[in-house]
């Protein structure tokens, strides 16, 4: 019988050890139970682990009866060469489990998308084991994982001017706008999980967030979404965070302004600078559930 305990694995980069052991730590005060990948401290050059066990403790976590939600310890990069068995894998014992994670965990919300399992975009173990105790997008995370519903509402300062007004009842999809652009032409792009997962009123809503990237390489990534029509076919978008993404004077213009731009002839809501991404105060998202996005020039909300 599944129930609430956590399992945390390392798919991707390295992991400071501490930081698991502090999410442990808090989780345990909440009252979860809070287990490990047999390799979820493992060393392999910037990996986690050989790719072999890595992927073992991915398939072990599924397996596992006793595993209700799989921490990802942090993203980095590594998952990239496990998508393609990922994707062929039947992962027995996935259904009924979440995944959370962001950054490079980006393409374990891909693979179980095309499964139409929902997944958390959020905060892993450096979160968890660093925020405050009166971190609002702790107290998220902990709602989420409890089964409570997220609200998220937006007002005064905190409204973009580049937000789009309009109303969008769907699924939210995507990650980090890197991972997503390596997936493109692939099993697990977003132009499949919205062939296969969207159809009636799932009307997808695309969510984006990135860091460390050249302000042209964003509009590059952002121009294959649009010539392989990913634009046409959402309902929506939320635009997180841009970490570390310097504006290029040379693009006349900022890296919000080039999303507006790209995306101006597209008439669906579109909210801008949501508090998610690569931030200390991390908001999650839940990927792949029934949410409602409404944008006005008073305010925004996000219900999940």
């Amino acid at each position: 019988m599944i129930n609430n305990s956590f399992h945390i694995i390392s798919p991707s980069g390295v992991i400071d050890p501490t930081l698991i052991d502090g999410a442990k730590e808090r989780l345990t005060q909440w009252g979860f139970t809070a287990t490990e990948g047999a390799h979820a401290r493992n060393v392999s050059g910037r990996f986690a682990g050989t790719d072999e066990e890595r992927l073992n403790d991915i398939e072990e976590a599924f397996k596992s009866p006793q595993v209700r939600y799989i921490l990802c310890s942090r993203g980095g990069y590594g998952l990239q060469r496990l998508a393609k068995r990922l994707y062929e894998s039947p992962l027995q014992g996935c259904f009924g489990k979440t995944i959370i994670g962001f950054s490079d965990i980006t393409i374990l919300h891909q693979v179980m998308a095309m499964r139409g399992i929902p997944t958390l975009h959020a905060f892993m173990c450096k979160g968890l084991s660093e925020l405050p105790d009166d971190s609002a997008a702790l107290q998220a995370w902990h709602d989420a994982v409890a089964g409570r519903n997220l609200h998220y509402t937006f007002t005064g300062d905190a409204l973009s001017p580049h937000n789009h007004y309009g109303a969008v009842h769907g699924k939210i999809f995507g990650g980090n706008l890197s991972v997503l652009y390596g997936l493109q032409g692939t099993r697990l792009s977003l132009n499949e999980v919205i062939r296969q997962q969207c159809s009636g009123e799932d009307t997808p809503i695309l969510f984006i967030e990135d860091i460390g990237e050249q302000h042209y390489h964003i509009e590059r990534m952002l121009l294959n979404l649009q010539m392989s029509g990913i634009f046409d076919q959402i309902g929506g978008l939320i635009v997180g965070q841009f970490t570390d993404c310097e504006p290029d004077e040379k693009m006349g213009e900022t890296i919000y302004e080039t999303i507006a731009r790209v995306t101006a002839r597209y008439s669906i809501p579109k909210l801008f600078n949501f508090p998610a991404g690569h931030i200390p105060e991390n908001n999650p998202i839940w990927f792949g559930k029934t949410s409602v996005l409404e944008i006005n020039k008073d305010n925004a909300s996000l219900y999940m």
